[in-house]
């Protein structure tokens, strides 16, 4: 009967294997996993005007992607696991964050020699997350091969690896100001069926779900593999929860979808637009083009009052305004349009002079302002959330290097309003570009009676890459999270209109002019996400430590062990 190791069910590490042959292995089996995981994430969007072809992501990947880097964790010690969980962070957001070489590079100023050394350090910190996975994991197991049953390991194979990843993607979106972007839950934005248990957690519950089912694909190839009835029996526990846990998840997504669409039928309706201008990057804040760009805007939204008499809300992107409204005669023009009787949503500069004994000081921000039927603004929010190396940098003096983007950038400040802008029965959650990957703001201003959700954003920044889609993926969650509709305007990129189950219509073409009509429901019931479930990624944070804590405890017990009484190991003698 196996004993030790092999009866815990774990694949043998053959101490004879070359180091390079065992690194050749890692790197394989963390590349595969990386492949996969990019291919199952989403791409570009459709067809643009220059007729860039589509690449839409194999989301099916998403379910067994993670499978080759749970296998190779425990055929390595932690720190060579640590070492392939690196690589693998490395090559997935190395491939993810391409669009900050445009970014960085043709919006920034900065040069290749300095844009690829900052994508990499980039990619680097987000790479420390999965090394730090698979270095858990990896030591989890090898404490586990002592116990004398293999259920103990069998467990840890199942349910470490949901909760080490869970936890370590609600640190990153927290740590350091956050950069939560594009975790594996977003993968499945484009499959509403499979999103409804989002209200319940939010997409960190989907990224759960999605690294339980690779578990349990990578216990059931070592159950196969190993081919011991013992080992089959211990997992069978493991697998039997867990598949109560995926089916109560599949029952309550039909009822919750029910549910939802008879809510969505009873909720008041109401005519939202979108207008998608379309504006170069290059050109946008020069001079002659302000009044043009207000000029293009009119036009489209003229186009959209006329078809549509009962237009309640119409928005308008991030910075619209190439202006600050306070102190421009353009701002009358906009103004003068929304008291045509539409009440008008905008994203524009705003600023704030402070006087104080130090002296005078002026506070910028990225705002939007709300337009009542009268012409005036009926509110003003500013972004909270503001975009390192974006909007504002962080350690200017120690970031020296990047001189050329800090020369370019006038640091904005955080605004500091959470609650929803208010004009008739329309209570509008707004979420001004970046702030849309960020579930917790969202939730914020749902949680104060906002019963739309309004993206204003501006994703010329990024070019034709990924990151228009993954925006989108991103901004998909928030709507399901909170049961809101949402509403996307973009000056280009993807814009549309999301439904509470997340499902979007009227998607736009990046780099084009668009405008566009929906209905839109009113809702006014709060999730469990929206009361409490999104704390679920920081409570599978906080049980790391009791998952860690007994394998600690028998480490530190084992490496303090003293020889028992009267036994004294014997002393070398030799010379002096």
């Amino acid at each position: 009967m196996p004993t030790g190791s092999s009866s815990a069910g774990e694949l043998q590490k053959n101490p004879k294997t070359p180091p390079w042959q065992r690194a050749g292995t890692a790197v394989v089996a963390a590349l595969c996993a990386a492949l996969l995981y990019n291919l199952a994430m989403p791409g570009l969007s459709a067809p643009d005007a220059s007729g860039l072809a589509s690449l839409n992501s194999w989301w099916p990947l998403l379910f067994f992607c993670l499978v080759p880097l749970l296998l190779l964790v425990p055929q390595l010690r932690p720190a060579q696991a640590a070492g392939a969980g690196f690589f693998f962070g490395l090559v997935v957001h190395g491939s993810q964050l391409l669009w900050i070489l445009i970014v960085l590079g043709r919006y920034g100023g900065l040069p290749l020699w300095l844009s690829i050394p900052a994508l990499f350090l980039l990619a680097a910190y987000m790479a420390l997350y999965s090394a730090l996975f698979c270095l858990l994991f990896s030591w989890l197991l090898n404490g586990a091969t002592s116990y004398p049953h293999p259920s103990t390991s069998t467990f840890i194979r199942l349910w470490a690896p949901p909760l080490l990843w869970t936890g370590l993607d609600a640190l990153r979106g927290v740590l350091f100001t956050g950069f939560p972007w594009m975790d594996l839950g977003y993968g499945l934005f484009r499959q509403p069926q499979l999103l409804l248990p989002a209200d319940l957690g939010g997409h960190h519950l989907l990224t759960f779900v999605l690294v339980l089912i690779n578990a349990v694909f990578a216990l059931l190839v070592v159950v196969a593999w190993r081919r011991q009835p013992l080992l089959l029996r211990a997992a069978l526990p493991s697998l039997v929860a867990a598949g109560c846990l995926l089916l109560a998840l599949g029952i309550y997504s039909l009822l919750r979808s029910a549910e939802t669409n008879s809510e969505m039928a009873a909720a008041t309706q109401t005519k939202a637009g979108l207008v998608q201008g379309n504006i170069e990057q290059d050109a946008k804040w020069t001079e002659d083009m302000k009044s043009a760009t207000v000029e293009r805007y009119l036009r489209l939204s003229r186009s959209l009052t006329k078809e549509t008499a009962e237009l309640a809300l119409l928005v308008w992107p991030e910075t619209a305004l190439p202006f600050y409204p306070q102190d421009d005669p353009l701002a009358s023009r906009v103004a003068a349009f929304a008291a045509s009787g539409t009440r008008l949503l905008t994203g524009a500069p705003l600023y704030r002079i402070e006087e104080n004994q130090a002296g005078r000081t002026v506070h910028h921000y990225n705002g939007a302002l709300l337009f009542g039927t009268d012409g005036k603004v009926d509110g003003v929010y500013n972004k909270q959330h503001l975009v390192p190396f974006g909007e504002y940098v962080p350690l200017r003096h120690v970031l020296f290097f990047l001189e050329p983007l800090a020369v370019s950038i006038d640091d904005f400040t955080p605004g500091q309003a959470k609650g929803p802008l208010t004009s008739g029965n329309l209570h509008l959650g707004v979420l001004i570009c970046y702030e849309s990957i960020f579930p917790a703001i969202a939730r914020d201003t749902t949680a104060l009676g906002a019963n739309v959700l309004v993206n204003i954003t501006n994703d010329a920044w990024y070019g034709r890459s990924k990151a228009p889609m993954q925006s989108l993926a991103m901004t998909v969650l928030r709507a399901v999270e909170n049961r809101r509709a949402l509403v996307r305007s973009a000056n280009t990129g993807i814009s549309g209109f999301i439904d509470p189950l997340g499902r979007t219509s009227e998607e736009s073409v990046i780099f084009t002019e668009a405008a566009a009509v929906a209905s839109i429901p009113l809702m006014q019931s709060r999730t469990v996400f929206t009361r409490i479930g999104h704390r679920f990624g920081l409570f599978c944070a906080l049980l790391i430590l009791p998952l860690v804590l007994p394998r600690l405890l028998r480490q530190l017990a084992k490496n303090g062990k003293t020889p028992p009484l009267g036994k004294v190991p014997a002393k070398k003698i030799g010379r002096p």
